[in-house]
């Protein structure tokens, strides 16, 4: 497979995953951005540890949707993520989620 090949075919998996996370994120209560991974939940629990004076957090996601254009299956039952990095985690407001139907065609 060439440069430009490999380039496409990985827009096009990122276009394909953009198409799946709207279709998905009105299912979802939570979104959650931690270094690696991007999240869809609808239960989040943080907690904040230490351990020999270095702090980290532990979340445990339930009934939750993984953003990665790798993975087959990307609703995940449970998730549990141990990092030393910078977590967010955000309510969604369900009035955010509409799509405006001014400018479609019907």
């Amino acid at each position: 497979m060439a440069g430009d090949d490999l380039e496409n075919y990985e827009s096009d998996m990122e276009l394909q995953l953009y198409r799946e996370y709207k279709t998905v994120v009105g299912l979802f209560n939570y979104v959650v951005e931690t270094e690696r991974r991007f999240y869809l939940a609808n239960q989040v629990d943080v907690k904040t540890l230490s351990n020999a004076g270095e702090v980290y957090f532990e979340l445990n996601l339930t009934d939750a949707w993984v953003w990665d254009i790798y993975r087959q299956g990307r609703f995940v039952k449970s998730v549990k993520v141990l990092t030393f990095k910078d977590v967010n985690v955000e309510e969604l407001n369900r009035d955010e989620l509409q799509i405006p139907k001014e400018g479609l065609d019907s």
